[in-house]
C-alpha cells in the first residue's frame, strides 16, 4: 500500500477530556482514521488524560468499541479494520489526572520529557471554565514549548465579557498563533468547497453581489433535542449553541471578499470584515428580525418525542430558545439590500444543514403565462446528511406542444463524483492543528466580533421579555418563523425538484 502521509514531523496530542463524549466520538475515531489510511507519521503519540485512574488496556478496549461504532462508512469492505487498529492502538496512552491540580501534571510531565522539539497539540475537550487554569499548570510545569499548539472548544463564553476573562487566561499561557478556536462546521467538505465554487470558477464570483443576488437562505436542522445535555444548554441555547459560531461562520464564508491569497489571517481579515459589517439588532428591533422558539411534544418520524421541558433533568419552567431565526443584514457595498435569513433548531422534521444563494428573477419574461411561472435560480449547497451543490434553473419540457417551462436542477453529489468515503470534519481540523494551519480556526477578534453582534439580540430579548414561542416537535419551528421570511416576499427552501 503507498504511503499517504501528510504530516512528516512527529507530534504529541494531549486530549484533557480524553475519556469524555467529545473524545469518544469524533476525535479519537478521527485519528484513528488519519492513521489508517496512513496520513499520519509513525512517531505521532496520542495521550488521552480524564479524571480517574484506569488501566490503559481498558482504555484502549473502549476506544476500540467506540471507533467501531462511530466509523460510519469508514470501514472496509464492511467490517471494522482490526489491522489497522492494532498498529493504531499502540499511539494510545490513557492517564488518570485532575486538570486542575498542578500535583496531576507529573506523570504528563515525564510522558513528554525529551521530546521538547516535537509538536504538541494540547486539545481541551473539557468545560471553559478550566482552560485558564489548564494553561497556567502547562505553563507552570515549562510544559509550552514552541512547538506548542492549545486547541480550544466551543462554548468560549456565554458572552463576550465572559469570553474575553477566558481568553486572558489563556493568553498567559499560549500566543495567539498558538491558539486554535476549533468549529467543526469549518471543516465540512461542502464549506471548503464554498470558497473554490466562489474563487476559482468565472461563473458565480461576478453574479455574488446585490446585483442579482436577491438574498441568502442558512439553515441548520437538527432532529434530536437536548437530551442529557439539557443543563448545559438551557445555559446557551441555539443563539450561544448554533448561531454565534457555527452560523455566523458559514454568513462569513458566503459574504467574506475573495481574499489575495489563502493565507490563514488574509483569510481570517476577510471574515472579521463582515461580521464588523452585521447591522446591531437591538431592543427595537427583536421583535421584527428575530423568532425565538421552543419545542413541545410532537412527531418525528413516525414516533412520539417529548417536549423541552419534559427532558430529563429539565425545569418545570424555563425561557431558554431551542430555536432561532433571524433576518441578518451586512452592511456594505456588496451586500447592501440583501437579507440574509438564518435559522436554526432542535426537534425539526429533518436533519439537514444547506446554503441557498436566490438569484432576483429576470426583469422581463418574453414567453406566455401559460408557459408557466418565472422562477428565480437558485444555488443549494448541501452541508449535510448528503454533501453537495445543486443549481435550480428553469428549462424547457420535452415535446413539440405547446411550450412549457419547467424546474429542474444540475446535482453534485460528492458522494457520486468522488467517491469513497467522506472524511468526518474533525479529520481535517485536527490535520491542520499537527501541520500548524490555522486558516480554519477563529482568531480572537473574530471571536469578539461574534459575541459583540450576539450580545446585542440577547440584551434585545432581555429587554423586551422577549419568550420562545412553542412550536411541535417535528415542525419547522414557530409560524413566527414563516412570517419572518414571507411577509418579504419569498419563502424557505424546500428542496422538492
Amino acid at each position: 500500500m503507498q504511503r499517504n502521509t501528510l504530516i512528516s514531523q512527529p507530534f504529541d496530542m494531549i486530549v484533557f477530556g480524553g475519556r469524555g463524549d467529545l473524545a469518544r466520538r469524533k476525535l479519537i475515531p478521527a485519528l484513528y482514521h488519519l492513521a489508517r489510511e496512513q496520513r499520519l507519521p509513525d512517531d505521532g503519540r496520542i495521550i488521552c488524560v480524564s479524571r480517574g485512574a484506569m488501566a490503559n488496556e481498558d482504555f484502549v478496549k473502549m476506544m476500540h468499541d467506540d471507533c467501531i461504532t462511530h466509523s460510519g462508512d469508514g470501514t472496509k469492505d464492511g467490517q471494522f479494520d482490526e489491522q489497522s487498529w492494532a498498529s493504531f492502538a499502540t499511539r494510545l496512552t490513557y492517564l488518570g489526572l485532575d486538570a486542575t491540580d498542578i500535583k496531576s501534571y507529573e506523570s504528563l510531565a515525564t510522558l513528554l520529557k525529551g521530546r521538547e522539539e516535537v509538536v504538541r497539540a494540547f486539545y481541551l475537550a473539557t468545560a471553559p471554565d478550566i482552560f485558564g487554569p489548564i494553561a497556567a499548570n502547562l505553563k507552570a510545569l515549562n510544559l509550552v514549548t514552541p512547538a506548542s499548539r492549545l486547541v480550544l472548544e466551543k462554548p468560549l463564553g456565554k458572552d463576550l465579557a465572559s469570553a474575553h476573562e477566558i481568553n486572558a487566561a489563556v493568553a498567559k499561557a499560549f500566543t495567539e498563533p498558538q491558539t486554535y478556536r476549533i468549529d467543526h462546521y469549518l471543516g465540512k467538505e461542502t464549506v471548503q468547497n464554498l470558497m473554490v465554487l466562489r474563487f476559482a470558477n468565472a461563473l458565480f464570483e461576478p453574479l455574488w453581489n446585490r446585483t442579482y443576488i436577491d438574498h441568502v437562505q442558512i439553515s441548520v436542522a437538527e432532529t434530536v433535542g437536548v437530551g442529557g445535555r439539557w443543563k448545559y444548554y438551557n445555559e446557551s441555547g441555539a443563539l450561544r449553541d448554533m448561531v454565534q459560531n457555527h452560523l455566523l461562520q458559514l454568513i462569513c464564508l458566503t459574504a467574506m471578499e475573495p481574499p489575495s491569497t489563502l493565507d490563514a489571517d488574509m483569510i481570517r481579515d476577510e471574515k472579521l470584515k463582515v461580521l464588523r459589517a452585521l447591522q446591531p439588532i437591538h431592543a427595537a428591533d427583536v421583535a421584527h428580525a428575530t423568532v425565538r422558539g421552543q419545542y413541545k411534544a410532537g412527531n418525528i418520524t413516525g414516533k412520539t418525542v417529548s417536549g423541552y421541558l419534559e427532558e430529563t433533568d429539565s425545569e418545570a419552567h424555563s425561557n431558554t430558545e431551542t430555536f432561532v431565526a433571524i433576518k441578518v443584514a451586512i452592511e456594505n457595498w456588496r451586500w447592501a439590500g440583501v437579507p440574509f435569513y438564518i435559522r436554526t433548531g432542535k426537534r425539526l422534521p429533518s436533519r439537514s444543514s444547506e446554503i441557498v444563494v436566490q438569484f432576483k428573477t429576470p426583469p422581463h419574461s418574453p414567453y406566455p403565462e401559460s408557459a408557466g411561472t418565472i422562477h428565480p435560480n437558485k444555488l443549494v449547497m448541501r452541508l449535510q446528511p448528503d454533501e453537495g451543490i445543486r443549481l435550480i434553473m428553469l428549462n424547457k419540457g420535452r415535446g413539440p406542444g405547446e411550450l412549457k417551462l419547467r424546474q429542474t436542477a444540475l446535482d453534485l453529489s460528492f458522494a457520486e463524483t468522488f467517491g469513497g468515503r467522506s472524511p468526518d470534519a474533525y479529520e481535517r481540523l485536527l490535520l491542520d492543528v499537527i501541520r500548524g494551519r490555522p486558516a480554519l480556526f477563529m482568531r480572537l477578534d473574530e471571536l469578539e466580533a461574534a459575541w459583540r453582534w450576539i450580545d446585542g439580540i440577547q440584551q434585545g430579548w432581555s429587554d423586551t421579555a422577549l419568550a420562545p414561542k412553542p412550536y411541535a416537535a417535528g415542525s419547522w419551528g414557530p409560524s413566527a418563523a414563516i412570517a419572518l421570511i414571507e411577509r418579504d416576499g419569498r419563502t424557505w427552501h424546500e428542496d422538492d425538484i
